[in-house]
């Protein structure tokens, strides 16, 4: 207890200043197995962060086996040969640290946090579940109901929840996105062991992952523990295809209403974008930072404050791989038709296409983007996660220092720019949640 006590105080008083004052310096390198593995030494804190991400996401399932990403961030955590079944959690634990893991359209991701001196035994338990995971009857019915729960819990019994599946699988049709992570229960009921086995030994490789280590670490001791823990774990055998599939252009508005358990209106528009990394990507970023960074926001203030319209009101570009979506999204206030909050919202959209934003609204958002840079690299967890993500979806770890770069390029010309370009009724879907109260009368 005294551990976890001191290693959450640790985290806590690890700011923002630390990370401005000085540039992220990193070693990069390979294992014979295709290992890529980054680190990061950081002395000021006896904390290490060990991020393993596997570059396996749902958009690499079969249409017909969705939620097998998922379904593997539940099941790593089983245990090996020299590891007992539920003991994983218990041991990091046990030794001052925490751990979780979470899984996105592109990749899944496993951390832990640890007091420095039990840095070998992190790289020890993640190596154990990339050597030779238990993967047996047990353990996959064991998780079968745990993500059958969770799916029940987070999306089918909860307000709203299936609106990121509606989302997605109107604005998809043929592109892989068109189904989420956590996949359909179905598929994973009807998968069998050996399907589990198979999908393991070709994306839960040395050659398909990123080892990132960040914190109070001995460079050299380090790169013997990592030689030590993964050099002698067998690269795949199967060749990793990445999907390739082209999303036609949307030509047409696609609208849906459902009729949920829910007491207020929403409304959500998802127009498709360009992938992370571009040009115009950066420029939508910065349009949803004017949109809804902050209380000041224009949403926020316009719609939220002054016209007491919603409750909730936002924008939100997310970052894909491939082409993904810029979301905006409103929870309406009492009272508050959806139509009057769609046509509230769309009335900001279009000041934003027509009007060129101020200098001084743009030397504002300017600044929340460079403060929100420095807040993602100031605790040793975010600098482990980006430098993955940076390697594997850039082919540039060094970005953690220089993107900010791109965010400055971006003018108040580009704003109106990629508004025009992107935010076209064309290019959207919508989607109005109401009351299961309005059904018959809408009818």
């Amino acid at each position: 207890m005294k551990n976890k006590v001191f290693l959450l105080f640790l985290l806590v008083t690890f700011t923002i200043t630390s990370a401005q004052v000085r540039k992220i310096e990193f070693v990069q390198y390979k294992l014979d197995n295709g290992l890529n593995v980054i680190l990061h030494q950081d002395n000021s804190t006896p904390i290490v962060a060990i991020v393993v991400l596997y570059h396996v996401g749902s958009k690499n399932e079969d249409p017909e086996r969705t939620g097998f990403a998922h379904f593997f961030e539940h099941l790593m955590f089983e245990g090996s040969p020299n590891i007992p079944r539920g003991e994983y959690f218990k041991i990091i634990e046990a030794a001052g640290g925490e751990l979780n893991a979470n899984t996105s359209f592109d990749r899944t991701l496993y951390y832990e946090i640890l007091p420095s001196n039990q840095l070998e035994l992190g790289l020890y338990m993640e190596s154990e579940r990339m050597l030779h995971l238990k993967i047996d009857s047990i353990g996959v019915e064991t998780q079968r109901k745990v993500v059958k729960e969770e799916r029940k819990q987070r999306y089918e019994n909860q307000p709203y929840g299936s609106l990121i599946e509606k989302i997605f699988s109107n604005a998809y049709k043929v592109h892989p996105y068109r189904w989420t992570p956590i996949g359909q229960v179905q598929y994973i009921d009807q998968a069998k062991l050996d399907e589990f086995i198979a999908f393991y030994k070709k994306y839960y490789v040395p050659q398909n992952a990123t080892l990132c280590i960040a914190g109070d670490i001995d460079i050299k001791k380090t790169k013997e523990l990592v030689q030590k823990y993964f050099g002698e774990i067998p690269p795949g055998k199967e060749e990793i295809v990445r999907p390739n599939i082209a999303e036609p252009e949307q030509t047409k508005e696609i609208r849906e209403v459902i009729y949920d358990n829910v007491q207020l209106p929403m409304v959500a528009f998802a127009y498709h974008m360009p992938a992370q990394g571009t040009p115009d990507y950066y420029a939508l970023s910065v349009l949803t930072t004017l949109l809804s960074g902050g209380e000041s926001s224009r949403l926020q203030k316009e719609i939220k404050d002054k016209q007491q319209k919603a409750l909730a009101v936002g924008s939100i570009p997310i970052p894909m791989e491939d082409p993904g979506l810029f979301i905006v999204y409103g929870l309406a206030n009492v009272g508050v038709k959806a139509e009057e909050l769609e046509e509230a919202i769309q009335n900001e959209i279009e000041k934003v296409k027509k009007e060129l934003i101020s200098e001084y609204e743009f030397k504002k958002i300017r600044n929340q983007i460079e403060s929100d840079f420095v807040k993602e690299n100031s605790t040793m967890l975010g600098i482990a996660e980006n430098l993955a993500n940076y390697f594997v979806y850039y082919g540039d770890a060094n970005l953690i220092n220089t993107e900010i770069q791109r965010y400055m390029k971006v003018t108040r010309e580009d704003i109106k720019r990629v508004a025009n370009k992107y935010l076209r009724n064309e290019n959207r879907v919508v989607l109005y949640y109401l009351p299961k109260s309005m059904e018959k009368s809408e009818k």
